[in-house]
């Protein structure tokens, strides 16, 4: 009998354990499986090759004419490397996308904990005085005083049964690799701003140089014409005339510099510099646009970080319809509890004064009037909401690029059609001269010449401008040499904030 009993109390002090720790198994075998849909990538409009592809480019040519990171080196200005060296220090724009991604990542840590239980350790010490005429005092009238000394060391853990908290760390990675994609969208439209405003700033100085040395030769008009008014041969009204065209080019030269200073402000802004203390020096516009290869189309979704951030921002969307279908399912909960309790702190730590508790709860929503039904919907309407903007965007970068092809190739042979005129302009000017020094024609013809050929010198100018800035914002349509596979090489558990490009 002694034998048995000691049997018996054996058993019965392992049977919480040994429940306990049954439970812990079937739950962690539950945990395998996650409800809500698997993320596969949907399908986008993808044309086989580009309409203005450039005939000067083949798909099998170097990968040395790839663009690359640092894609502003292909001008191969040293003035313009040195500009946008200085973005990704002192951009405020950036700063602050840099600062939302890393608000992103910590909401990725934020949501990982919950893999682990949660366990809290503390100290509790009172002093109670009971009463002596409480309800059910052994003793009426005894007044009874009692300390309660505890340190208490409790667990809360909910097992990620049906993929709960997988699918919310998966939306949460999903929406950091998005905020890390917009980081380098930033990052590329502010460089190609700098860009676009730095090769705007240099035809202006052209046009500048230009509108001067028309000042000039129009000076030197005006004093011949002077002087045969003088001399009886030419009227008063072709010496207004002359003086006229001598202040409208003075006039258009200072309004071609108040818009320079206009851009080189812009710059001081965009690499974080007061316009006050920044000096953009003058330099004439003489670079043509470099060779840029397109790629094939299929590389475009892959190439630029707004259409990357629109798949990344599908994926978590997705992520959170398993959120919402996990509602549906029982909620477990482990919470072991052990520690020391005692009324005296001499023997609080002792062996007897040790308690222990495991325990387990399972909970299901039974009635809810459709608030999970609804959650369900507003996940899946979100998941399409994001599915068409990503197709729409996938649509307007191809229209971007296209854009951008048809206008470096129509723009250059514009450029060529102009200096044809220009010159044609130049020629027509001088037999013009030649006329009225000879007494054939009026100052009339020579003005009209004149304003001719200042004009088509001006537009001359004016499309090499426009061609270094089509092939500026054709390179930022074609994601400036990012790609897409960046996003999984970056730890989202990291807590160093990682620069755009590396």
């Amino acid at each position: 009998m002694i034998g048995l009993r000691h049997m018996r109390s054996a058993l019965g002090n392992r049977v919480p354990s040994v429940a306990g720790g049954a439970l812990f198994l079937a739950l962690m075998l539950l945990s395998g499986c996650a409800v809500g849909p698997r993320y596969a990538r949907p399908s986008a409009p993808v044309p086989p090759d580009y309409k203005e592809t450039p005939q000067n480019w083949k798909p099998a040519q170097p990968a040395d004419q790839a663009l690359r990171g640092k894609w502003w080196e292909v001008y191969q200005d040293p003035e313009l490397n040195a500009i946008e060296e200085k973005i990704n220090i002192s951009n405020q724009s950036l700063k602050a996308a840099q600062a939302q991604f890393a608000q992103a990542r910590a909401t990725v840590r934020y949501n990982r904990a919950d893999y682990y239980p949660t366990i809290t350790v503390g100290v509790s010490a009172s002093r109670e005085r009971y009463s002596g005429n409480r309800p059910l005092n052994i003793a009426p009238g005894n007044t009874q005083i009692a300390n309660d000394l505890v340190i208490p060391v409790d667990m809360s853990y909910e097992p990620d049964v049906w993929g709960r908290v997988r699918r919310t760390v998966e939306a949460a990675r999903a929406n950091a690799q998005a905020s890390l994609a917009d980081v380098e969208s930033v990052s590329l439209s502010v460089h190609a701003e700098v860009a676009v405003d730095y090769f705007s700033a240099r035809e202006l100085d052209s046009e500048a140089q230009l509108l001067d040395s028309t000042v000039a030769s129009y000076v030197k008009q005006l004093e011949l014409t002077e002087n045969r008014y003088k001399g009886g041969v030419a009227s008063q009204v072709d010496v207004a005339q002359a003086q006229t065209q001598l202040e409208t080019a003075r006039a258009q030269a200072i309004d071609v510099r108040e818009q320079r200073t206009q851009f080189e402000h812009a710059i001081a802004v965009l690499i974080g510099e007061p316009a006050s203390t920044f000096t953009l020096p003058v330099v004439v516009l003489t670079a043509t646009p470099p060779v840029i290869p397109p790629g094939l189309p299929s590389e475009l979704l892959e190439r630029r970080p707004d259409i990357a951030a629109n798949e990344r921002l599908m994926a978590a969307a997705n992520a959170q319809i398993g959120v919402a279908k996990a509602a549906y399912f029982p909620m477990f909960n482990l919470f072991p509890s052990a520690g020391f309790e005692s009324t005296t702190i001499v023997n609080w730590l002792s062996s007897p004064s040790a308690f222990a508790l495991i325990g387990a709860s399972a909970v299901v929503t039974a009635f809810d009037a459709g608030r999970r039904r609804a959650a369900s919907d507003q996940a899946r309407a979100a998941y399409d909401q994001t599915v068409a903007n990503y197709r729409q965007d996938v649509l307007t970068a191809y229209q971007e690029v296209e854009d951008n092809l048809a206008a470096m190739r129509l723009l250059e042979d514009e450029s060529n059609t102009q200096t044809l005129a220009v010159a044609a302009a130049e020629h027509s000017l001088a037999l013009s001269n030649n006329r009225y020094r000879g007494g054939v024609t009026t100052y009339l013809e020579v003005i009209t010449a004149q304003a001719t050929a200042l004009s088509n010198e001006r537009t001359a100018v004016q499309i090499s401008g426009r061609r270094m800035v089509d092939s500026v914002l054709l390179i930022k349509a074609l994601g400036g040499g990012w790609n897409a596979a960046s996003l999984s090489t970056v730890k989202m558990e990291s807590r160093t904030p990682v620069p755009p490009g590396q």
